[in-house]
């Protein structure tokens, strides 16, 4: 699943708050967790409750559990998630990160449990179906995976996550024309995408390559080859002549 990304600091915090969550970040980037768990919890005394900060202070400790493999921090982290959601449940990347924790933890029912919840009380936002396809591609369920982008795309047809996680199943499941169909309507939403126009090109390629080679003229058949010529045998009856 996706990878976590520390929320920058939101607008409406107060001065200080934001200060101190921009610095926080800054930290976490450079691999000081301590020094950015105490940037946001100076930012959560000066703005209690503010679910950014909450879910910086979940990941922080989420990716502590990752590198250190402590349990305390993986519960704290979970903990934090929860306090994030419980004020903004429309937090996306709180919802994927707890997810991702749920995942880790071998709990997969839970977080199916949490991201149906999610689509449940959201049926506008895509984003928690694609977080279900990413969940079931991950467990072999490519049916269920593609079902779910499918339903996201209802919801948001130009979503590019979904389309461009939709063209990678059907790529891989052996449909080109369908992988590029969806590779090319991502591109027509948003063309600020690299990796995905690289696609489109190795895919246009490798079907550029098969119609020349179905196009070229069948062999010519073999020339028929000649029977041995049996050897020469004396005449009869000039035998010990």
């Amino acid at each position: 699943m996706a990878g976590m990304l520390l929320a920058a600091a939101c607008a409406g915090c107060g001065g200080m708050a934001k200060t101190d969550n921009a610095e926080g970040v800054k930290l976490y980037q450079q691999g000081n967790y301590l020094g950015a768990v105490n940037s946001f919890q100076q930012a959560l005394a000066k703005q209690p409750g503010n679910p950014d900060t909450f879910y910086n202070l979940g990941a922080t400790y989420h990716q502590q559990a990752k590198l250190f493999g402590r349990e305390a921090d993986q519960q704290t982290a979970e903990q934090y998630y929860h306090l994030c959601l419980a004020r903004n449940p429309s937090h996306e990347a709180c919802q994927r990160a707890l997810a991702v924790l749920l995942v880790e933890e071998k709990r997969n029912d839970e977080a199916v449990t949490q991201l149906n919840a999610w689509a449940q009380s959201q049926p506008t936002n895509p984003a928690p179906h694609i977080e279900l396809a990413r969940l079931a591609q991950e467990h072999g369920n490519v049916q269920e995976a593609e079902n779910q982008l499918i339903d996201a795309l209802a919801i948001d047809p130009n979503n590019t996550r979904a389309l461009v996680a939709l063209g990678s199943l059907r790529e891989s499941a052996g449909d080109p024309a369908q992988a590029l169909a969806n590779y090319s309507r991502a591109l027509a939403a948003d063309p600020q995408q690299p990796a995905v126009a690289a696609k489109m090109a190795s895919l246009q390629a490798s079907q550029a390559a098969a119609y020349r080679t179905a196009a070229l003229p069948p062999p010519p058949p073999p020339m028929p080859v000649a029977p041995l010529q049996a050897p020469l045998q004396a005449p009869p009856g000039n035998a010990g002549r």
